[in-house]
């Protein structure tokens, strides 16, 4: 669960092959040497949130470093945990950037199993089939301009595109959550409501986004199309051209058992 450190160096594999794309990784948090963000067509925020977001660190320092990358037309992407923020701390800027944030007592985080059955006509979506996987699929995202979020739009000069849309069940939106347990009346009263867990932007300043809030088990990433699709998006936050079947790769159980993070020993 939250192998982020594995995480980040499997796709960096799994891209490796694709022409003229030069994928950097940075372990274990915000990097000492920020000159590897230089010239970076796009940068994705696969890493720990919530009120302790290395973005929000430096006295807003960091938040003003990327909003200038965003200014510039850097494509943003961030995933599970990471899509979590303070809404006063930086909801207002991932909602420009990505078009939306994880909001405490807002939006939920139960472990469930969407099946995704159908995509939108879109290059992140490029040979993806439907699937279904089990994970902490967070929604009821804080979207740009409150919207729901389940169908495109174009709030605030963002073009909005849902890429992973499903219909979570009542017993799903009573809950249990991971944190807190829940259930919270206002995700009840949405049953039958389709959600979003990605989507991506197109901004105004030329720039690219998506938001994806699964992630939380590390093994999901040898499922074939929960993986393409976030390869997929990489590519495509970064203003390279996404091949006609989707980013092809393979996994092996060595692949995903490689990098992880030391375990403590149980007692």
């Amino acid at each position: 669960m939250h192998e982020f450190n594995a995480g980040v160096q499997l796709m960096a594999k799994c891209l490796s092959g694709v022409p003229e794309v030069d994928v950097q990784f940075v372990l274990n948090g915000w990097p000492q040497d920020e000159t590897v963000f230089d010239d970076a067509d796009a940068v994705v925020f696969f890493m720990d949130g919530g009120g302790k977001h290395e973005i929000v660190q430096q006295e807003g320092r960091r938040l003003k470093l990327i909003d200038d990358w965003a200014k510039r037309g850097v494509g943003l992407g961030f995933m599970h945990y990471g899509v979590e923020v303070l809404a006063d701390q930086a909801g207002n800027e991932l909602k420009r950037w990505i078009g939306g944030h994880y909001e405490h007592l807002f939006s939920c985080n139960p472990i469930w199993q969407p099946a995704f059955e159908s995509f939108p006509e879109h290059p992140v979506t490029r040979g993806v089939q439907p699937f279904e996987i089990k994970d902490e699929w967070y929604f009821n995202m804080r979207f740009v301009a409150d919207i729901v979020g389940n169908r495109s739009d174009e709030p605030a000069g963002i073009k909005f595109v849902p890429i992973l849309v499903a219909v979570p069940s009542a017993d799903v939106r009573d809950g249990p959550y991971v944190y807190p347990r829940g259930p919270y009346p206002h995700i009840q009263a949405s049953e039958g409501r389709a959600e979003a867990m990605m989507w991506t932007v197109e901004r105004e300043d030329g720039g690219r986004g998506f938001g994806f809030t699964g992630g939380h088990f590390h093994d999901n990433w040898g499922n074939d199309n929960f993986r393409k699709v976030v390869l997929n998006g990489l590519l495509w936050i970064a203003q390279a051209e996404v091949p006609e079947g989707g980013v092809e790769s393979s996994v092996t159980k060595n692949d995903l058992d490689a990098n992880l993070d030391p375990k403590r020993a149980r007692k």
